[in-house]
């Protein structure tokens, strides 16, 4: 099975939590259509068929990956001057 990037990992977790806690706020049927669009797409991204075991799954994949330190010093400008 093909993993995902951690990165892209943590943002589809973070996303789902984000539109779990608005829905939660709000209740709306247009948030909770974003949150089961958020879980749908982390669902798929980790193989599996509810939101419990996708974020399980994505937590597990994402702990086994260190998290990425900035760097002290930007990155040099590839295009010539």
């Amino acid at each position: 099975m093909l993993q995902p990037r951690p990165t892209i990992l943590r943002g589809l977790v973070q996303r789902f939590e984000d539109r779990r806690a608005a829905y939660s706020a709000t209740g709306t049927a247009e948030t909770r259509q974003q949150m089961n669009d958020a879980a749908y797409t982390l669902c798929v991204t980790t193989g599996t068929r509810d939101i419990d075991t996708a974020l399980m799954i994505a937590r597990r994949l994402i702990s086994l990956t260190p998290a990425p330190t900035p760097t002290a010093e930007p990155e040099p400008d590839p295009t010539p001057a």
